[in-house]
């Protein structure tokens, strides 16, 4: 990209639209599974700058995605700029209402600011910040607000199964770092087999809640390092993480009166890439296998409940390079490459598109009173922005 479009670009900034939106889209409760308003809101918003296309998808599930398609009319690269619709539901403690969308003191305040409707701002607010700059750009952007995150990815899920990109910026929440890698989620639920009777026929029974204490235990005690690169140690850390989640048995919501016969538990894992489910599950087999040591009158199940894959792109990858060198030009200093423990629709799409993540707002979230300083949305604006018009540049 050369000097001009750089300048041009930098200095016509869409921030007011980029925080302006955030703050209307703060104002809508969008709790996964209520994300329908704010996709028919932010369609109603996008359509309000008559530019480009834009729509609502109904996934395969009924829920919605917006899109916005910034075509050039002349052959080029498919860029897809996305982010989430959906946050997990609101916390207690909070000291003012949580959709109040309230700016003071330089930040912006509401629920789900950071994860992640600010991204979702500053997105729109780059590729308009783009076409507003005058910038000469081949090929198509297209801005993609899903649904589901919080849930299967059904939204993310959905659009790949529809449509085809060349380049992605997912704008989770990264505190303003490039994200070039991330853990995939391995759950398993095991369950105890015990034998069921009346509380007051005890010595008739077996408690599978009492038999799945062994387990729990055991798991508890694992702490594993799978064999991986000090490149991917650095970037996500060199543990494998486990913890039992979920626990499930005996009547409910009754009361007891009968000893149970069937208890559930499930485990979340959290591998980094390139390790395997199996290397997973045999981890867990084995501290099973330990609590029936422990216990010979212990009976298990144990199923793949959901498998969400880790996340990796190449850091020459286009895509990288771009946001690399647009991260550099605004915030004045060499980029380093990151990577997250946490879940991003990529589990879902990833292997099926050049994805760097890139995002304002960071941990830690969902907490009361969350808030975010404006700069970073500013900020945030301008380096989409900047990787939107070197990955469609004209000649």
């Amino acid at each position: 990209m050369n000097t001009q479009v750089l300048e041009r670009v930098g200095q016509s900034v869409a921030a007011d639209t980029a925080v302006g939106l955030t703050q209307q889209m703060v104002r809508i409760d969008s709790t996964n599974g209520k994300e329908d308003a704010l996709a028919r809101d932010l369609e109603t918003r996008l359509k309000a700058l008559k530019i480009g296309k834009v729509w609502c998808e109904k996934t395969y599930e009924g829920r919605l995605n917006t899109f916005w398609e910034v075509d050039s009319g002349r052959s080029g690269p498919s860029l897809l700029f996305t982010g989430h619709l959906d946050t997990k539901p609101v916390c207690e403690g909070w000291h003012r209402d949580p959709f109040d969308g309230a700016i003071e003191n330089g930040r912006l305040y509401g629920h789900g600011v950071m994860d992640m409707k600010a991204g979702l701002g500053a997105l729109v607010g780059g590729i308009m910040t783009m076409v507003k700059s005058g910038a000469d750009f081949k090929g198509k952007v297209t801005f993609v607000a899903v649904a589901d995150h919080m849930g299967q990815q059904t939204g993310s899920i959905d659009l790949f199964r529809r449509h085809k990109f060349d380049h992605c910026v997912l704008a989770e929440l990264t505190d303003m770092q490039i994200y070039i890698a991330h853990r995939g989620r391995y759950y398993f639920d095991i369950s105890t087999i015990g034998r069921s009777a009346h509380t007051c026929h005890k010595y008739k029974a077996i408690n599978a809640i009492e038999k799945m204490l062994p387990v729990v235990e055991e798991i508890s005690k694992l702490k594993y390092f799978p064999d991986i690169s000090q490149q991917m140690k650095d970037l996500v850390g060199p543990e494998l993480y486990t913890a039992v989640g979920r626990i499930y048995g005996g009547l409910f919501p009754g009361g007891p009166s009968m000893i149970p016969d069937r208890c559930t538990i499930r485990v979340d894992t959290r591998p980094q890439p390139g390790v395997p489910l199996s290397e997973v599950k045999a981890l867990i087999e084995g501290a099973i296998a330990r609590a029936k040591a422990r216990d010979p009158e212990i009976v298990c199940e144990m199923i793949d409940a959901d498998v969400k894959s880790s996340f990796m792109v190449d850091p020459k990858a286009p895509i990288v390079v771009a946001l690399k060198s647009a991260w550099e030009t605004v915030m004045g200093g060499p980029a380093t490459f990151r990577g997250g423990s946490w879940l991003g629709d990529t589990a879902s799409f990833g292997s099926l598109c050049e994805t760097v993540i890139f995002g304002p707002g960071g941990e830690p979230v969902y907490q009361p009173n969350e808030s975010l300083a404006l700069s970073d949305i500013e900020a945030a604006t301008r380096i989409y922005a900047l990787t939107a018009a070197q990955i469609l540049q004209a000649g």
